[in-house]
C-alpha cells in the first residue's frame, strides 16, 4: 500500500485518540445515522463545518462543493451531485435545519468575481459552477458600484449565500418541507483569520455577528 504519510499518521491518531475514546458510539452509529442538521459548506481546506462547530460523530450531514452554492432545481436526469445530497439530507434523514455556510476569501468566489473585472478563466468545469454567483455579483455592483478588492469580495460572499438560499427554497421537497414547519434554512459565513460567524437575519435579510463568550472578552468579531 501506498497511503501518504500525513494520512496514515492522521488515522494511527484518530484510532488511538478519538476512535477509542468513543468506541461505543462509533459502533451505534453504524446501524444507522439520523442527524438533525445538514450544512452545504465549501469544499475549501480550511473551513470544516464538523471542526468549526465542534460536532460529534453523527451530528451533522455534511455537504460541500467549490464556493458553497446551490445550483438551479433541474429534474432533468443528470449527474447532480449537490442536489442529490440535499434531497437526502431532506426527503429522507428530515433533517430540521439546513445551513449554507460561506466563508471570507473563497476562491469560488474570487474566481466569479475575476471573470467579471479582468475575464480571466478558472478552468472548464468550474467556470460554469460558478457562474451561479454571477446574480450576486451583479446584485453587489448594482447597490455599490465602487467597491473593490476585499470589501467587494466580502459582500459577493455574503450575497451569494442570499441566492443560494432562494434557490435552495425553489427545490419542492423543500418549499414542501418548509410548508410543513419541519425544516428551517439558514445563511452563515465564517472568517478562517478570526474565527467569527455571521448569521443570516431571515427579517431584515442581513448578517449579524454571533456572540460567544470569547467575542464579548475582546476577540474581534470579523
Amino acid at each position: 500500500m501506498n497511503v501518504p504519510g500525513s494520512l496514515e499518521r492522521g488515522y494511527q491518531r484518530f484510532r488511538e485518540g478519538r476512535y477509542s475514546r468513543e468506541r461505543a458510539l462509533y459502533e451505534s452509529l453504524a446501524q444507522g445515522q439520523s442527524p438533525r442538521l445538514a450544512v452545504l459548506a465549501c469544499a475549501d481546506s480550511r473551513v470544516d463545518p464538523a471542526m468549526i462547530f465542534d460536532a460529534a460523530p453523527g451530528e451533522l450531514f455534511v455537504l460541500r462543493n467549490v464556493a458553497n452554492l446551490v445550483p438551479d432545481y433541474e429534474a432533468d436526469g443528470g449527474f447532480h451531485g449537490t442536489s442529490a445530497g440535499l434531497e437526502y439530507a431532506v426527503r429522507h434523514l428530515e433533517v430540521d435545519d439546513v445551513v449554507v455556510m460561506g466563508h471570507a476569501a473563497c476562491g469560488g468566489v474570487g474566481a466569479c468575481i475575476h471573470h467579471f473585472t479582468d475575464g480571466s478563466a478558472a478552468g472548464p468545469f468550474i467556470d460554469p459552477w460558478v457562474g451561479l454567483a454571477d446574480d450576486a455579483f451583479r446584485k453587489v455592483r448594482a447597490r455599490a458600484p465602487d467597491l473593490a478588492g476585499d470589501a467587494l469580495q466580502h459582500e459577493v460572499e455574503l450575497e451569494s449565500i442570499r441566492a443560494s438560499l432562494r434557490r435552495l427554497r425553489a427545490f419542492p421537497f423543500v418549499a414542501d418541507a418548509i410548508a410543513e414547519r419541519r425544516l428551517r434554512l439558514h445563511g452563515a459565513w465564517f472568517s478562517i483569520a478570526s474565527g467569527a460567524m455571521l448569521w443570516l437575519d431571515d427579517v431584515s435579510g442581513d448578517f449579524h455577528a454571533v456572540t460567544t463568550r470569547s467575542l464579548a472578552n475582546g476577540v474581534p468579531a470579523a
